[in-house]
Formats: structure tokens, sequence, C-alpha cells
């Protein structure tokens, strides 16, 4: 398969904030940035023309990329502290599109990980947020609706495709922005994993983003915003591209309701059939979530034991191996 992509040694846009990564370990300690604050603001806003001018005109639609978001024992702790794969903490997201892991509950998390959490929903760091993108009155999701901690294994990708427009659960919330922090030890390229962002038309990737640690991404959620990891990845075992994912909102009157669409790329041939089949079959999903009141939490209960049926059937019927998550990691999920 050839997929457009960058031309050999174009880089993102990043941001310059480039503080030395630390070490440390224990309980978090929210005495390290300026007013005891997890992320450095003091930095961050002395920068802001800067990085809204980077953000406004970033192809293929507004976004940054902020290495070292937060203060560097911060960000060592945070890493240290992310929990392993446990089926009754862990959402499963497995189907034709996707192949990933969530934990939406942060009472779930230890302290330093629960302080993150808060630091990023917090006043000021929304309203830099406002700032950054020119959006205002953004809301936070306490609920975590599709995002918290997510974590995929070898075998884990992520199709393109254009996220969900409004919260299951709010009517009038429209998306707007999301944030995505990388919380990985280490992340070799041979792993695979990078997110990509595709043009408005589908036609080529103009630009990819390395997942590594305290790396934070965002970017303004449209209805052509195509990204996505779509890959599978070739991490070792015990190594998974873990990452927190926060969305925010805005409140609108009537705003366009429509699920997350994904998308094939030029060259996925016979697999863009199975791509556009699986995002129908997920609208109906996406329905009975809006008016039955499903959770993700209700239908990874039923993916489970699937995929696990899946595997067992490539693996006993001849078929040679499956794809997906390594039988390792299985293992956890059991």
């Amino acid at each position: 398969m050839t997929v457009p992509r960058l031309p050999s040694g174009t880089e993102p846009e990043r941001s310059t904030l480039t503080a030395e990564n630390g070490n440390g370990n224990g309980r978090a300690v929210r005495h390290t940035g300026e007013g005891g604050a997890l992320v450095d603001f003091g930095r961050l806003e002395d920068e802001l023309e800067q990085l809204r001018e980077r953000y406004s005109s970033a192809k293929p639609f507004p976004h940054i990329v902020l290495d070292n978001l937060l203060v560097p024992e911060t960000a060592q702790r945070a890493i240290g502290e992310f929990p392993p794969l446990d089926p009754a903490k862990w959402n499963r997201y497995l189907h034709a599109n996707e192949r990933k892991f969530s934990n939406t509950n942060p009472d779930t998390w230890k302290p330093t990980l629960r302080s993150v959490l808060d630091e990023l929903q917090s006043p000021r760091f929304v309203a830099f947020l406002s700032r950054l993108t020119g959006i205002e009155d953004l809301l936070i999701d306490e609920s975590l609706e599709g995002g918290g901690l997510h974590q995929s294994v070898a075998g884990g990708f992520l199709n393109i495709h254009a996220d969900f427009t409004v919260h299951p659960r709010h009517r009038n919330w429209r998306r707007r922005v999301n944030l995505l922090l990388y919380l990985n030890e280490e992340w070799r390229p041979e792993y695979g994993g990078d997110l990509e962002f595709w043009s408005t038309d589908m036609a080529r990737c103009e630009a990819v983003v390395a997942p590594i640690g305290n790396r934070a991404v965002i970017f303004t959620t449209d209805a052509d915003s195509f990204h996505g990891h779509p890959e599978p990845m070739r991490c070792p075992p015990g190594v998974a591209r873990q990452s927190l994912a926060l969305y925010y909102f805005t409140s609108e009157d009537h705003p366009l309701v429509r699920s997350t669409d994904y998308r094939a790329r030029p060259g996925d041939g016979a697999r863009s059939v199975v791509i556009y089949v699986d995002k129908h079959a997920l609208r109906t999903y996406d329905w009975a979530k809006r008016h039955l009141g499903l959770s993700d939490r209700s239908i990874s209960k039923f993916l489970g034991p699937v995929d696990r049926l899946r595997l067992w059937r490539h693996r006993n019927g001849g078929r040679g191996k499956a794809t997906g998550p390594v039988a390792e990691d299985q293992d956890k999920d059991s």
C-alpha cells in the first residue's frame, strides 16, 4: 500500500518549550512550577502570542505541539504511575477502525495523574486554551467521555477520522478542542504509533507527531480535522503507547450531531470497504448511546469476549496469527 506522506525530513509544528526531562519518584509534589503549578504557566503565557500564531497558521488545521508541557518532576511521576491494563478498570475499543483501551475513572488513578487532570481542567489552563485557540467559553468534561487515559499495545491502531461533534450526554455541548498528552517513558521510531494529520480532502498526510513523553498536541476539532495512527504498532511486549486525552466543549443552541467519521486513505484498497462498513455500524451504537443511555463500559464488556473468541479462532483454525494486541497483552486483559 502506498500512502501519501510528508516529504522526508519534514518536521511537525512544535513549541519552543524545551525544558530538560527530570527524574523523580513517589507522590506528586506541587511546588515545582510557578506558584506550585504542575504546568509552567509563566512560560506558556509569556510565549502566548507566538504560540497563538503557530496554532492558527498550522496545516492542515489549527494545531500545535508543546514539548515538556508538565514540569519535569511531575511528568516523570505521571509516567511512573501510568496503570497497567486491568479488565476491571479499562474500557475496550476493539473493532475494525481501532484497537485501544481507555480508563475514564480518575478514582482508580494514582495521585500525580489525578493532579495532572485537575491542572489541565483548571480555570487557568482552560483560559490559556481559549486564548491559544481563539475559542471562548470552553467547558471541561468531568465525565471524560471518549477521553481519559488511553493505552495501545502491539498491533494497536486508530484509523484516520474526524471526531464526534456533540457530547452524547449533553445535547448542546459542541466538541471544540482536543488535548493529547503523551506519557511514554521511551518511544522509539521503530515502534510506529505516530499521530498523523491529514488534509481536509483526505488526499495526503500533512503532519506527523511522534508520541514522545511529556509532549502535548492541541488541535481544533472540526468536521474535517482528520487524524489518527492507522498503521498497527510494532512495540515489544511490555511497551504501550500511553496518553491522557482531554476534550473541551462549548455550549450552543443547535450544534450539528455527527458520530466519529472514519475515512480510508489513498491506497487503502479493500480495507476501505471494512472502514466504511464499520463506521456505519458505529453510527448505530452512537445513536444508542445518545437515546438509550448505553455507555462505553457496557459495550466493552461485550467486545472483550468477542475479541478473545476472534483470537482463539485465528490461533486454532489454521489461519495464522491474529492482528491486534499480542498474546501477552491479551493475557493481561483476561
